[in-house]
């Protein structure tokens, strides 16, 4: 089996997603699985083609990666490949869709405002007082689309409109779209989610200090030593399998595949809050997800040759039904 492994792309996370990238590829050779590493460019079609794979494993986080236009593109190919479609990419990429689906599910979501750059003709005193009187005096600020904590402000009791104004300037710099939010003080927690054959399965829930800043930004994220996860999480045990079954219903919802990841803010009155799901989460070595399938018994190779032998199978499937073509193959004969 050969596997394209696909990184980068035009996403401010590109860099983060060649680490996974790199990860992958040292997985893969450790099983004895031929894979290779594809960046998200203009040539990426005619490289894949050339090279044939089998599968690709997409690690591409952001904007082109995991919204669904690199899906597509590989639908369009007809290359198998691991996570979800195109549909319920871009979906669980938009923030705000994202959090009308699982409210319909009966999920809690943040409270919050979808707004547009036309936002910013408004004088931010004023629109500052009514994003507090309908939200909560502690905001925090978001491109509707991305991840890795790249663009989000905080605007605490103490932020004033000048605060607000360099928030959204900063979010509009990623997003034409910007979600302000209420800020939910509580714990950072996690859940991953493991399809099966007979279903999704939530790993334990981890629980996430961090430990270079007060709260979950890029650089607790990403540095060495910021931040500490714990799996599972010293939580109750009720409170584990809400948070559990939320994550189930969330990846179920937005009709994710193989995998996903749902963040959570647990407050200190017992309730929580889904932040957002994730369908390309990442796989470096401080990775959440790998994190909690280890607890569960699952090695880093066997998780990522899993997902590729799963995806391969799958698209062996499609073909012999004839719902899919393999890369290249011309059609002949009448329609």
């Amino acid at each position: 089996m050969r596997v394209a492994v696909i990184q980068g792309g035009p996403s401010t996370e590109a860099e983060v997603s060649r680490a996974s990238g790199r990860a992958l590829l040292d997985a893969f050779a450790r099983r004895g699985i031929a894979a290779q590493a594809f960046e998200l460019t203009q040539e990426l079609a005619s490289e894949l083609l050339a090279w044939r794979p089998d599968v690709a494993f997409p690690v591409a986080h952001g904007a082109q990666g995991e919204d669904g236009c690199l899906q597509g593109l590989l639908e369009v190919l007809g290359i198998p490949y691991v996570g979800s479609g195109v549909l319920s990419s871009a979906l669980a990429f938009d923030k705000d869709r994202t959090k009308s689906v699982l409210d319909a599910q009966g999920l809690p979501v943040p409270q919050g405002r979808a707004l547009t750059d036309v936002v910013q003709q408004r004088e931010p005193k004023e629109l500052l007082l009514e994003l507090r009187k309908q939200l909560g005096p502690e905001l925090i600020v978001k491109p509707q689309g991305g991840g890795s904590t790249i663009g989000i402000t905080r605007l605490l009791e103490d932020a004033g409109p000048q605060n607000l104004q360099e928030a959204l300037q900063e979010a509009f710099a990623f997003d034409p779209v910007v979600l302000v939010e209420r800020y939910y003080q509580g714990v950072e927690l996690t859940c991953a989610v493991w399809d099966q054959e007979n279903g999704p399965l939530a790993f334990s829930p981890t629980l996430i200090q961090s430990e270079v800043s007060d709260w979950y930004d890029f650089s607790a994220k990403y540095a060495q030593g910021g931040s500490r996860h714990i799996c599972p999480a010293p939580l109750e045990s009720d409170v584990l399998l809400s948070l559990q079954k939320a994550a189930v219903t969330a990846h179920r919802a937005l009709g994710c595949r193989d995998l996903s990841r749902s963040d959570f803010i647990l407050q200190k009155d017992g309730s929580f809050v889904v932040l957002e799901v994730n369908t390309l989460p990442g796989f470096t070595a401080m990775s959440l997800y790998p994190e909690a399938a280890a607890e569960a018994g699952k090695t880093f190779e066997e998780l990522v040759a899993g997902f590729a032998h799963w995806a391969h199978r799958r698209g062996s499937t499609r073909r012999a039904e004839g719902r899919a073509l393999p890369a290249g193959r011309a059609v002949q004969g009448e329609l």
